[in-house]
């Protein structure tokens, strides 16, 4: 009888989690129009400061978008160029603006490119904080996250963005005393007209359970008191909800390098 020997299929070498592994390093980055935050696979947030190119400079992202490119990259290269190992290119992920859409995607993708990454991939910032949350994604989900420039209310239907609404205002906007009711009165109207607009009962449905709150303005009881008596349900605010952005692009980050496609990437 002969015997034929099939020889074995060659696999490429998986990914060890991190911090173990030695093939890439993982990094995730939220972009904010006041605040930069990063984290790094190992060593957890390393960064969180002033989103500014230099002392002095304007700021090269607003309002939730970015204005200044090669500005946003000279950034980027002076806080991380050198905090990360120098014979690794990283696999990168970026928070964004759920209604900015390719625009910032691409903007954030070549800035970021000073980096060298072998990998760029966003995520909605919503979603993101959803994953910070650990959320029941199962269900609709109503977002709402304020920042210092930006304010977004978003559902999410099966973790995807089912609809979403935003306003140029934030916590900047308002002194730390000072009256929170244009920010109230700006997330009453944008959830008032996406129930309105929504012919099917997701909104109300994920209203009914309650809203979940991040983001700077979530750290003001002012705000949270208003906002719940004013939509008249239950403010689930996130734990350190000023990073809760960072912390979900972190996790969606772990969950990419573990995916057999991060072995081609």
């Amino acid at each position: 009888m002969t015997v034929i020997r099939r020889p074995r299929a060659a696999f490429p070498a998986r990914h060890r989690p991190w911090p173990q592994c030695r093939r890439c390093c993982g990094l995730a980055l939220d972009l904010g129009s006041l605040r930069t935050r990063a984290w790094i696979a190992g060593r957890g947030v390393i960064l969180d400061v002033p989103t500014v190119t230099c002392p002095g400079a304007d700021a090269p992202i607003q309002r939730g978008t970015i204005v200044d490119v090669p500005g946003t990259a000279r950034m980027l290269d002076r806080l991380l160029g050198h905090r990360l190992p120098g014979l690794t290119r990283p696999l990168v992920v970026v928070t964004t603006p759920v209604l900015d859409g390719p625009v910032y995607r691409e903007r954030a993708r070549t800035a970021v490119e000073v980096l060298r990454p072998r990998a760029v991939l966003t995520v909605p910032t919503a979603r993101a904080v959803a994953l910070a949350a650990r959320a029941d994604l199962s269900r609709p989900l109503l977002v709402v996250d304020i920042g210092a420039h930006l304010t977004e209310v978003v559902l999410l239907c099966d973790g995807l963005v089912f609809d979403a609404r935003r306003t140029a205002l934030g916590t900047a906007d308002i002194s730390r005393a000072g009256d929170p009711e244009q920010i109230v009165e700006a997330i009453t109207t944008m959830v008032t007209s996406m129930l309105r607009q929504d012919r099917t009962s997701l909104t109300a449905d994920a209203l009914s359970r309650g809203v979940l709150l991040a983001g700077g303005g979530a750290l003001r009881p002012d705000i949270t008191y208003r906002l719940g008596g004013s939509l008249r349900t239950s403010m689930r605010v996130v734990p350190a909800p000023h990073t809760a952005a960072l912390r979900g692009a972190a996790a969606f980050l772990r969950s990419a390098h573990a995916h057999p496609s991060a072995d081609s990437a």
